[in-house]
């Protein structure tokens, strides 16, 4: 990736180990941190639980794992992600790949920055040591060298 991931995944992104009651809420968590690091407004939020209302739970991508995003739009005002554990997983009603315990939040300013924040998250959690890794970082930082790697 050209930039660094820290300015994609400030510490303001990351709520680890956090509770959510549905799919909505985690969506909420994900729409939560984008909203503290200043990547998005409020409506983006809104506009990724509307995206899976819409379109199903294709956002969760692998077991365990939900890419919750939306389409480029106003309420985006810096490409960014945001990362959320939760302590218990919940079911977004994938059949393949409930329950989700890892939500990360996508918000893409334009197609090309959005792909290449994607491309660089789907390398990292395709290394199934380097997932597995992700699934018990304790910290930011450590969660960031591994998804640097």
């Amino acid at each position: 990736m050209a930039t660094k991931i820290e300015e994609f995944l400030p510490d303001s992104a990351f709520l680890i180990d956090r509770q959510a009651k549905d799919w909505r809420d985690a969506i909420r968590l994900a729409g939560k941190g984008l909203e503290e690091s200043g990547f998005t407004t409020s409506a983006y939020t809104d506009e990724m639980i509307a995206t899976v209302e819409k379109m199903g739970p294709y956002i969760v991508i692998a077991p365990g794992l939900a890419l919750a995003h939306s389409r480029p739009s106003e309420a985006v005002l810096h490409t960014g992600l945001s990362w959320v554990r939760l302590s218990q997983a919940v079911a977004f009603g994938n059949k393949a790949n409930d329950p989700v315990s890892l939500v990360i939040g996508l918000a893409g300013r334009d197609e090309n920055e959005h792909l290449q924040v994607m491309s660089a998250i789907a390398k990292a959690l395709s290394n199934p040591k380097a997932n597995a890794a992700l699934k018990s970082a304790a910290s930011a930082e450590e969660i960031r060298a591994i998804l640097s790697e």
